[in-house]
Parts: structure tokens; sequence; C-alpha cells
């Protein structure tokens, strides 16, 4: 496909509100996505970081997106406009030539008589929509997906190939599912009970459901655990990386983005505007607010209720500094009481 320089400029203001102007030839026509580096005739580049900007020298794009900034470096066709990142997402999005799902319902998919399925609606190979799911116009299913009792997905959904969305689960409109990931599986919810002198545990049935909020993105091999009672909620506009774990009846608010590796324990409720580094650990029952910002490998274990960044993780150290920052940690009590008694001697 091509798109003329004009066209995307036009794209990427409608889209994101902000002002472009192109430098240039506006017809010029764009076919594909480069780096700076290896960018040759047909194609487009970004410059987001000024600090590259001495790339620009030897790039051979067709154009470039940039800040104003940095126009003087750069005597070609241009998308010219403050934040280039955004101008790069969107474009990108329109030069995107990802495979689509075939325009057909496969003929080895098992659809019960009473699913109901939009205008439009692509399913691939060796899908299994159960009883009572509804399935909006233009939604796409990936082959060897199973769509649970009840289920309902949004128009305009993308749901990668081997998704499993339990029985109860609801995706608004505009999703992706990437492969992999399962929403609406048991919550870890036992009640103990000594019994013949062992722990023995007695499963709770998880009644509720998951409901995800319109234009989402859940990374692949992503688990969403549906509630105990009500359900677990995942706003607008939330983008979840791959591999996390989300515990039943969390709610994470809308525009979160939470990265990849994370742990997020039941019952906690996260604000909106909040981003989540990897491999962070989030304890349950916990409340942590709008635009709160927790750098990777963070273990949260109580509320955080004002707006910040927050970090308990220990950076990477030679192995030499960590052997003897481990032996003076255990020698940390030993030290307190030294110097509480030798305060307890000056007073």
């Amino acid at each position: 496909m091509s798109i003329s320089l004009s066209e995307l400029a036009n794209k990427i203001t409608v889209v994101t509100d902000l002002e472009t102007k192109v430098q240039g030839d506006p017809d010029v026509l764009i076919e594909s996505f480069a780096t700076i580096d290896a960018a040759g005739p047909g194609q487009i580049s970004f410059l987001a970081n000024p600090k590259y900007k001495k790339h620009l020298v030897n790039c051979g794009a067709e154009a470039m997106i940039l800040a104003p900034s940095t126009l003087a470096a750069w005597t070609g066709a241009a998308i010219v406009m403050e934040n280039p990142y955004a101008g790069f997402a969107i474009a990108a999005q329109q030069l995107d030539d990802s495979p689509g799902q075939p325009d057909c319902i496969h003929d080895s998919a098992i659809i019960d008589d009473s699913a109901k399925l939009g205008i439009g609606v692509k399913i691939g190979a060796n899908v299994t929509i159960e009883a009572n799911v509804k399935i909006g116009d233009g939604a796409e299913i990936g082959a060897g997906c199973y769509i649970g009792h009840g289920t309902i997905v949004g128009s305009d959904c993308k749901i990668w190939p081997n998704v499993t969305l339990y029985h109860g689960v609801t995706l608004g409109s505009g999703c992706v599912v990437h492969s992999g990931s399962v929403l609406g599986a048991d919550g870890f919810g036992y009640a103990p009970l000594n019994k013949d002198g062992n722990q023995h545990w007695l499963k709770i049935p998880q009644m509720g459901g998951v409901v995800i909020g319109n234009n989402t993105e859940i990374g692949a091999n992503t688990a969403i655990d549906r509630g105990a009672i009500d359900d677990t909620k995942i706003g607008q506009g939330v983008i979840l990386d791959n591999q996390l774990q989300i515990g039943h009846n969390v709610e994470i608010g809308d525009y979160t983005a939470v990265a990849a590796g994370t742990l997020i324990a039941g019952s906690t409720k996260i604000g909106s505007n909040v981003t989540i580094g990897g491999a962070c650990a989030i304890s349950g029952h916990l409340n942590i607010c709008d635009r709160a910002f927790i750098t990777g490998r963070t273990f949260v274990m109580k509320n955080i209720t004002k707006a910040g960044v927050y970090s308990s993780g220990m950076p990477a150290a030679t192995n030499k500094e960590w052997r003897n920052n481990t032996a003076r940690y255990r020698k940390l009590t030993e030290l307190f009481d030294r110097v509480k008694t030798l305060e307890n001697k000056l007073d």
C-alpha cells in the first residue's frame, strides 16, 4: 500500500489533535516505515530524540517525522510536529502490513446456534463459540480460540489465535487480545480447614466475570482471573503487556499501563493513568491512586495515596559489590544495636 505525505499528516492530526506541517512535496508517496539508518526511497522514518539528529546526514528516507527543533538538520520532505513519537505511532498504524484474519467463517469453526454474530465477523479455523455468545460487527477471532458461554466480544475486536475467553467475559469495542491469554479463569479463592491433622483447602466458586473497557490491549500469555462475586474490571485504553497475572476482583482504571511479568493480587484497586514497570509485585486489597508511577521490580505492600514515582528494586551491581553489600546487610541489626547503645551513653 502507499499513502501520500499530506494524507499521512492529516491522519496524524485527526487522531492525535496535534498540529502537523508538511515540508517539501506533499504528494510524495510513502510505502513503508524504516529506521533512520536503513530507510530508502518510498520509506518514512522518524526522529524523536534530538541527540540522534547526526544520523540525518546519511539518511536516505523519502520523508521524516521530526520536531521543529531538529528541522534544520533535514532538508528533505517531512512531517513536522511537536511529538514525533506519537506521529510515528499513527503513521505506523497506517502502513502496518500485519496479516489479517481471512474474510470468512472457517468451515471447521464450531458455533452454537444461539450465538449472535455481527456484520463482517471473521472466524478462523477450529474456533469454538459456545451458547449465547455475542460478537460485534467487524470482530476477528483467530484460529483455535475458545469463547465461553454468554461472553460478549465488542465490535472491531481483534483476538489472536489460541486465546481462551471463559464464560461471562465482556470485551468492549476495539480491544486486542494476543495469543495464549486466558480471561475469566477462576481466581485463587480457597477457605482453609484444619482436618485430620492436615491443612485442607475448600474451593470457593468464582461467580463473577471479567469486564474489559473499550480499546484495551492485552499481551500474550496474560491471565486475568474472574471475580469471586463481583467482576474483575479493566478500564478503557489500558495496555497490559505479556505474561501478567491479574487476580480476582482487581480493578484497573482507564489509560493505565502495566509492563511484562507483573503480578497483581486479588481485590487491589489501581487508578487511572498509572504506569507500572516490569516484574512488579503488588499485594492484595490495596489502593493505588491515579497517576502513580511504579518502577520495575517494585514490591508494593501498602496503599499509594499520592501521585509520584515509587521504587523498591535494587539496581544491578558487580558481583563483588553485591557480595560486600549482602555481608554488611547481615550485620545491620548488630550495627543498629551498637549505635543505640552509644546514643544512650551520650545521653
